[in-house]
This record gives structure tokens, C-alpha cells and sequence, in this order.
């Protein structure tokens, strides 16, 4: 095969797993528009309790997104060598994977959750609905956690499908619930529609009814698509899952380092008061439609990046690396360019608040000028987590956040007396800095002698 019809070849494979992966993200962006659209019709108050601990979701999430890298890592090299037993046996450690964390950080959760708020600095007004929302949605947090290792687990083996449409359906789910759960009672063209009225604590029953319908549709795709063993429930394979924790958990180190920031993050916002906190949260909200391409196509270069790894294939390895971040930084630019000149109707989508408004329009223009840095730093990091390298990117994040982004936001808003502008232009620094360092050790190559010797 020509090298022009390999580069035809691996645009072809690229486009194909990253689609399912890129429309399965933008509809949970979607739902998660629609969350905040309805939760911000009842009130900046509301917004803010809700907003309150998204951050701190990420941090929860984070143990299971990284044994979610690991699985994917190695199930992906396995897929590249060509040995079924072993992606097998690491569909198995994704299982027990899921037992493990998810019992733990269940526990973990809903013992913190009384406290989050007030740790979190939140005004008194919206503590209550702050604590009762976050203990709601980390009930099912089992569940929560199949679907994302479990998930990683097919998309690795190369079926980006099947998560795509049980994510669909958790959002479908999502949505339904939320209608009837958080608003009041309403006649539509003469049909009287009993809706409970629950508000704050209608949106996280919706919330955790979803992620339960999704672990148990993703545990039950896996036995379908018959990745796991058909000798019966799994079995703990100890030189399998220390690779896939030994890929895991600096991913995880990384994730709880820079979501923990988040969290600290957070905090400083609340101290400038709940508007703030408001336009923050719903902004941080609106911005991830943007990141979607990036996220989708990090998919893909993770997979592959494995699988190159794993079929000792020099050259695919560099041309996913190529080719995935000049997509993923092009699509995401071009997404920049209509946040930048149209975040005021962004902000409506999900209040009506012109305070909010004014502020979220603020800081969403601000961050559109770091997008297409952003997106190169999504890709590399997708391509590092495939190939298993994640300890050097780990010590980046976390210097990173906590370096600039929390160091300077804490300057600016203590010693400086600066809003919320000035906090995310802390974000974008961290952001390009991040990106920069990435592409450094890209571009040097010496990181991928471990895999392919010494030239």
C-alpha cells in the first residue's frame, strides 16, 4: 500500500472511532445544557448550588476516568498484538476495577457530602440544596463508574458504538426525569402534565437515575459484545491488572491533583459571592460544547496510539499523533471563533439573569482565545494515555494547576482584590502552558525509546 493510501487509511480509521465518541460527548453536553438551562430558570441561587460541586464531580470521577485510561491502554496494546486472551482477562480487570473504586469512592462521597458545602466556602442561603444534590447523584456512583471503565474497555477494543448509544439512552433517561422532576405541574395543548416540582433535588433524582440505567446497560454491552472470558464471572489476573494500574494510577494522581485544584478552585470563586459563582458555573458549563471534537477525537488517538505500540509500528504512531491534533485543533478553532463574537447567546440558553449574563459574556470570550491550544493539549495527552505514558504528563498537569492557575487566582483575588475575569484568565495560562510543555516532549521523540529501542 502507497503512503498516500496509509494516510487515506488511518484519516478513514480515525474519523471512524471518533465519531461515535464525539456525537456520545455532545449529547451529554446537551443534557447537561438542558440541567443547567432548567435548574437556571429557577434562580442564580439555584445555579449556584448546583454549580457548587461540579468541580468536586470531577474530582470523584476521577479515580474511575484514570483505571478507565489503564484498560483502554492495555486492552489497546493487546488489540495491536493481536492476543484475544488478553484483552479478554483486562475486560475482566475492568470489572473488578469497577468494584473496587466504585465501592470505595461511593463511601467516600456520601460521608463528605454533609461538609462539601461549607469547605467549599458556599454562602448559607444554598448549603442545603448544595449538600442534598451532591448526595443524591453519588448514590448510583457504582454504576456511574461501570460506565466509564466499561466504556473504556469497548471503545479500546474498537467499539466506539455501543457506548454511544447507551449514553444516549442515560441521556434520554436524563431528560425525561428532569422535566418531570424539577418543574411544577403544566398544561400542554389541553394535556395536564403532573410534574413534581422538586427543583434543586428533582434534578439530581433525574441525575442519579441515569448513571444507574448506564452502568447496567454498559456491564450488560460487555458480556454482549463477549470481551470477558466465556469461562464465567472474572478472574483476577495479577500480571494484567498491575499494568492496567500501573498506567492508571498516575492518571489518577493527575486527575485527583488537578480536580482537587478545581475544587480549590471553586472555592476562591464562591468567596466573591454567588453571582459570581452563578455566571462561573454556568459558563464552565457552556464551554464544553466547545471541547467536544477534542474529546472525541482523544478517543481515537488513544486507541490507536496503543494499538500502534502494540503492533511495533514507528511510523502510525507519529501519523496518529499528526494527524489527530491538526483535526482536533482545527474543528476546535473554528468552534472558538462563534464563542468568541456570540457568548451573549451562549449565556441565554441558560439564564435569563443580565448580571450572569454580563459576566459569563466576559469570561467565555476570554477563554475562546486559548481553544485551539487547548485541543492540542487534549490529543497529546489522549496519545500519551494510550501508549501508557502517563507519569511525565502527570508531573505537568499538576505543576500546572497548581503552579499557575490556583497560585495566581489566589493572588488575584486576595491580594488583588480582581473578579472573575482575572480568575480565568488563570485558567487559560495554566491551559497554554500545559499545551506547550506537551508538544515540547512530543517533538523531541525521546519519550518513545521505551517502546521501540534506541535508533
Amino acid at each position: 500500500m502507497s503512503v498516500s493510501a496509509n494516510k487515506k487509511a488511518m484519516l478513514r480509521t480515525v474519523l471512524l472511532l471518533a465519531w461515535p465518541t464525539v456525537v456520545e460527548l455532545a449529547l451529554q453536553t446537551l443534557v447537561q445544557y438542558v440541567d443547567t438551562a432548567m435548574v437556571g430558570h429557577i434562580g442564580a441561587s439555584a445555579s449556584a448550588a448546583v454549580g457548587l460541586t461540579t468541580t468536586t464531580m470531577w474530582l470523584i470521577s476521577a479515580p474511575f476516568s484514570a483505571m478507565g485510561t489503564g484498560v483502554l491502554s492495555t486492552i489497546a496494546k493487546a488489540v495491536g498484538a493481536k492476543d484475544t486472551e488478553r484483552v479478554r482477562s483486562a475486560a475482566g480487570q475492568a470489572v473488578l476495577l469497577c468494584l473496587i473504586v466504585g465501592i470505595s469512592i461511593t463511601a467516600v462521597a456520601l460521608g463528605a457530602a454533609p461538609f462539601l458545602p461549607g469547605w467549599l466556602g458556599a454562602d448559607a442561603q444554598i448549603r442545603s440544596e448544595a449538600f442534598l444534590y451532591f448526595f443524591v447523584i453519588n448514590i448510583p456512583l457504582l454504576l456511574r463508574g461501570m460506565t466509564i471503565i466499561l466504556g473504556a474497555a469497548l471503545r479500546a477494543a474498537g467499539d466506539t458504538k455501543t457506548p454511544l448509544l447507551v449514553n444516549a439512552t442515560v441521556n434520554l433517561v436524563n431528560i425525561v426525569f428532569n422535566y418531570l422532576l424539577i418543574g411544577s405541574p403544566v398544561t400542554v395543548l389541553g394535556l395536564y402534565i403532573p410534574r413534581a416540582g422538586l427543583g434543586v433535588l428533582g434534578a439530581a433524582i433525574a441525575t442519579a437515575l441515569s448513571f444507574a440505567v448506564g452502568g447496567v446497560l454498559m456491564l450488560h454491552a460487555l458480556y454482549r459484545h463477549q470481551l470477558l472470558s466465556p469461562r464465567g464471572k472474572p478472574q483476577l489476573d495479577k500480571p494484567v491488572m498491575r499494568d492496567c494500574v500501573s498506567v492508571g494510577l498516575p492518571v489518577m494522581a493527575t486527575r485527583l491533583f488537578v480536580f482537587s485544584g478545581q475544587v480549590v478552585f471553586t472555592s476562591l470563586v464562591s468567596r466573591l459571592g454567588t453571582l459570581a459563582l452563578a455566571a462561573h458555573s454556568i459558563a464552565l458549563t457552556a464551554e464544553q460544547a466547545f471541547y467536544v471534537p477534542g474529546f472525541g477525537i482523544q478517543t481515537a488517538a488513544s486507541a490507536l496510539s496503543g494499538q500502534s505500540i502494540g503492533a511495533q509500528n514507528e511510523k502510525a504512531l507519529d501519523h496518529v499523533t499528526v494527524l489527530t491534533t491538526t483535526i482536533a485543533s482545527a474543528a476546535m478553532g473554528l468552534m472558538a471563533v462563534f464563542l468568541f463574537f456570540w457568548p451573549e447567546a451562549v449565556m441565554r440558553i441558560f439564564t435569563q439573569d443580565p448580571a450572569v449574563i454580563a459576566m459569563g459574556t466576559v469570561i467565555l470570550r476570554i477563554v475562546a482565545v486559548s481553544e485551539p491550544l487547548y485541543a492540542v493539549a487534549i490529543i497529546l495527552e489522549g496519545v500519551f494515555n494510550g501508549a501508557g505514558d502517563t507519569k511525565i504528563p502527570f508531573l505537568f498537569s499538576t505543576g500546572c494547576m497548581w503552579g499557575i492557575r490556583i497560585l495566581f487566582t489566589y493572588i488575584c483575588t486576595v491580594h488583588f482584590g480582581l473578579g472573575l475575569a482575572a480568575v480565568w484568565g488563570c485558567m487559560v495560562a495554566d491551559n497554554c502552558v500545559r499545551c506547550l510543555l506537551l508538544l515540547i516532549r512530543v517533538l523531541r521523540g525521546r519519550w518513545k525509546r521505551r517502546y521501540f529501542g534506541e535508533e
